[in-house]
């Protein structure tokens, strides 16, 4: 897929990966960038300078979604693409001291956001997608999604739900038309990775939201179904399914260092 022309829709657009990704689809010639967050006055600082627009949307909310959609077709005709970025780091214990925590919040706070939100925009993208012949949706869902987090059982949990959704949407709309793409990135140097505890996720290669971004276009153009910025995640996929016990024996390993080294 080549965005130049086409209209774009990005959450998480305020900050981040996705006000990178939202700057290079302006830079590859996308027609409009629509930038949707939770944060009106980021959305704005992000969309004016690239000729943009903006929205305020909690993509925890179906009818924030929906608005977005609505909206943004009846202003700039059909979406092309559509970035399914917010995220959200809450929850994380390096401790771990019970994997149930002690709180249904940020389960449900996390569900929402990381697997719903991708549900609404396919719930009332598919049926415009599939009339007008197709369509593209970018998920962006993290290297926990195909491995794991230590430290955060709600984020892992529902990373690795949002790559189940994405593989059936795929699968289910491939005679449509409508194409699907995950982005799956370990450790990118934004304030969300600044904001939680050390773990694995952080020094092993850490790149710039930039340099995220760039991988997505090439992912794109590619039509590629996971897109991994970080090439080693797919050496420790493939370490995982070869010896399942062994590498939960190594995650183990690592989630006592962090013990030891926050406990203190």
């Amino acid at each position: 897929m080549q965005v130049t022309g086409k209209v774009v829709v990005v959450t998480g657009g305020a900050s981040g990966i996705g006000r990178a990704l939202c700057e290079a689809f302006h830079r590859a010639g996308a027609a409009k960038v629509v930038v949707a967050d939770i944060n009106p006055d980021g959305a704005r600082t992000v969309a004016t300078p690239i000729n943009g627009a903006a929205f305020k949307c909690d993509v925890g909310k179906e009818k924030d979604v929906l608005h977005v959609i609505e909206e943004t077709e009846k202003q700039f005709g059909p979406i092309a693409l559509f970035c399914s970025n917010a995220g959200i780091g809450g929850g994380f214990d390096p401790l771990s001291t019970n994997a149930g925590g002690t709180s249904d919040e940020p389960w449900s706070r996390s569900w929402a956001v990381h697997v719903m939100a991708h549900v609404y925009a396919a719930r009332h993208l598919i049926p415009r997608m599939k009339a007008r012949g197709g369509g593209y949706f970018l998920n962006t869902i993290s290297a926990a999604g195909l491995l794991s987090q230590i430290g955060s059982p709600a984020y892992s949990t529902t990373k690795h739900a949002a790559v189940g959704f994405a593989e059936n949407l795929a699968i289910s709309h491939k005679a449509d038309g409508i194409k699907v793409s995950i982005l799956c990135p370990q450790g990118v140097d934004t304030a969300m990775l600044r904001s939680i505890p050390k773990g694995p996720q952080s020094g092993d290669g850490d790149l710039s939201a930039e340099q995220v971004a760039q991988d997505v276009l090439a992912g794109l153009e590619q039509e590629t179904f996971a897109i991994l910025p970080h090439p080693q995640v797919l050496g420790y996929m493939r370490k995982k399914t070869e010896n399942y016990d062994r590498w939960i024996s190594g995650m183990a390993k690592i989630q006592a260092k962090m013990r030891e080294a926050y406990g203190k």
